[in-house]
């Protein structure tokens, strides 16, 4: 199991009040699987990846990646366990402006003190259609290519766990098909578990399991509803 979370509970004080966002949330994420998170705006699905990844503390609960909880690891120990064994694909690319797109897909390993070749990077770029783009920066380049490039590095440290938030939010819908496409594409090939969190029903489709994130919980959808 990649991913297991129980009893998750978050809130959040609003002056005098206590304001409840996730209540007992539960998921298992198998290895290899890729589950999508839909929700309503507001329904909690920003907290919730905060908390995966190690952003944010949560009240109550546990999150367990990769057999190691999170739940009592220091702020230098979650920073130092999360550049190993999480990945990120965010709507804004949070590419790095001054640095190449080699440079950008290469930082990641550099942070973590690993042995790489040029080689192995340039295949990875062009595993993404960037090999020809390695040279570029960021703003250089197209956001379908951006947002390439943002996978490509979210892949690259070999994660055991890839969180994506609404990665194609930010792009044309032409475009964001064709990065989607090359999204399930790796994760597939690379047989990383993965948690989308997205509000398009068709990419939600996609996955292995769709999950609603509805009055703090996570609710397993019927894949019958889905094609409603």
């Amino acid at each position: 199991m990649s991913l297991k979370i129980t009893g998750l509970t978050k809130s959040y004080k609003q002056g005098t009040e206590s304001l409840s966002i996730l209540r007992n949330l539960e998921l298992e994420v198998g290895t290899s699987q890729v589950v999508a998170v839909v929700g309503a705006s507001g329904s909690g699905k920003s907290t919730f990846l905060s908390l995966v990844a190690g952003l944010d503390r949560f009240d109550k609960g546990d999150i367990v990646i990769n057999q190691t909880s999170i739940k009592n690891l220091s702020r230098a120990q979650m920073t130092q366990f999360r550049g190993e064994n999480i990945g990120f694909v965010f709507q804004q690319f949070h590419l790095i402006s001054h640095l190449t797109a080699f440079e950008n897909l290469s930082l990641p390993l550099e942070i973590l003190n690993r042995k790489y070749k040029d080689a192995d990077i340039m295949q990875r770029l062009e595993q993404v259609g960037l090999g020809p783009r390695a040279d570029h920066k960021p703003t250089e380049m197209s956001g379908g290519e951006c947002q390439r490039l943002a996978l490509a590095r979210g892949l690259v440290t070999q994660p055991s766990l890839l969180l994506a938030d609404e990665p194609s939010g930010n792009l044309d819908s032409e475009t964001g098909q064709k990065v989607m496409n090359l999204f399930f594409d790796q994760v597939r090939k690379t047989k990383t578990t993965t948690v989308l969190v997205t509000h398009d029903l068709e990419l939600a489709k996609r996955c292995d399991e769709v999950f609603v994130l509805k009055d703090g919980s996570l609710h397993l959808q019927p894949r019958k509803y889905l094609d409603l």
